[in-house]
Order: structure tokens, then sequence, then C-alpha cells
């Protein structure tokens, strides 16, 4: 038997490692795909988990309930997977601003200012995440906890940072500091759509707030002196 030729052999494989296009079939279903999760999205952050439903999540869509399933198995399934966009990133995000350069002062204001800047393009997401994953199933509600956990110790290690570094009062409790961050940044989600406010003076408005609470106090001849604002826009 005879073999292919050289040329015809090296066409072939450049024609099987070329990357394929998706069909259109593919970038339909994926759109499609995209539509059911941000319209599950808007129905559990206007209705919570025991008010919506598969069916109204199919009638914001215009779609039957049937064809529904196609996507989204149960109305569980549903919430996690708007549950995993609401949290995405949040980790990633902190941990490169937390092992990035600057002060510690500089790395936690950049924190802040992250983890609000999403309710902007996602606040349904971020919402349903913050009020309802307590209605995940244990295993999933497991999964996503340890993420924010892992964000919680991330906030946490720069706060320690600037306390040894005496940027921050070494009196000053990284636990409770960290939580008393994370609830005043969540709850700018239940307020922020109804304010005439832009998400970056929120952020650099906070940012402010944590940075000078937690500083180090300088000292003069007068006494104690709080430390200037600094550069944390």
């Amino acid at each position: 038997m005879k073999s292919n030729p050289p040329r015809r052999r090296r066409a072939r494989a450049a024609r099987s490692t070329r990357p394929q296009r998706p069909s259109a079939n593919a970038v339909s279903t994926h759109r499609r795909s995209r539509e059911i999760i941000e319209a599950a999205a808007r129905v559990f952050a206007e209705l919570g988990y025991y008010g919506a439903t598969t069916q109204k999540i199919a009638d914001v869509l215009g779609m039957r309930q049937a064809s529904l399933y196609y996507y989204l198995p149960s109305k569980e399934a549903a919430l996690e997977q708007v549950c995993e966009e609401g949290v995405a990133g949040y980790v990633e995000t902190a941990k490169a601003i937390a092992g990035g350069p600057g002060t510690a002062a500089e790395r936690l204001a950049a924190l802040v200012r992250a983890h609000i800047a999403p309710n902007v393009g996602r606040s349904d997401f971020v919402r349903v995440f913050l009020t309802q994953r307590q209605f995940l199933p244990g295993e999933s509600r497991k999964r996503i906890g340890q993420w924010s956990r892992t964000l919680e110790r991330t906030i946490e290690d720069v706060i320690r940072a600037g306390i040894a570094q005496r940027a921050f009062r070494k009196d000053a409790d990284p636990r409770l500091a960290t939580l008393a961050i994370l609830g005043m940044c969540n709850a700018v989600a239940a307020w922020y759509p109804k304010e005439n406010v832009s998400i970056e003076r929120i952020g650099a408005q906070y940012a402010l707030l944590v940075v000078q609470g937690l500083a180090e106090p300088e000292r003069g001849p007068g006494g104690p002196k709080r430390r200037g604002r600094g550069n944390f826009d």
C-alpha cells in the first residue's frame, strides 16, 4: 500500500490541529443559557427562594417551562448556578490584590473597592448570593461557603500585616475588623440601586472609612493625631 505523499500528510495534520469555530447551534445554545441564568438571578433576587419557581423563570423569558428543563433541571440547580456566579471572581481578585504591591493600607483600600464593584452589572447575582445561599443543598452550600471563608482570611491577613507594620492600630481585632468590613460592603447590594451615587464614589468613601478607622494615630506634641487621608481613591 502506498503512503500519502509528505505534502498531503502535512496538509491533513494542519487541518486537524487548526482551531475549530463553534457551530452556530453551539453559539445559540450558549447565548440562551446565559439569558436563562440571568432571568433566574432576577427572579431569585426579586422573589427569594421560596417565591421563585421554574415557571416564573420561564415566564420572564417567554418560554415553556418544559423547555427550561433542558438548561436547568431544577430550581435548586438554578440557585446553585446563580450563587456560583454571585461569588465568582471575588476570591481570585482578593488574592491578587493581597499579594500585590502597595502598603497594607493601600491593599486593604483596594480590597474594599473590589468587593463593592460587582454591584454594577452583576447586582442580581450578588444579592442572591448574599441573601439566598442558605437554601442551597448541603454539599453546594459547604463548597460555596469555603470560598467565603477564604475571602475572609485574605482580608484578615492584610489587616494583620498592617498591624505588624504599625500602619494599623495594635488594639484592632483583625477578625472583628474583617467581619465589620464585609458587613458594611455587603450591605451596599441592598440600597445601591435606589441611590443616585456611583459605585466608584461608594468604593472610595468606604475605603477611606475603613483605612482611617484602622489607622494607628500619629503622636505629636498635642497628643495622638489621626493620620492623613492618603491616596485611597
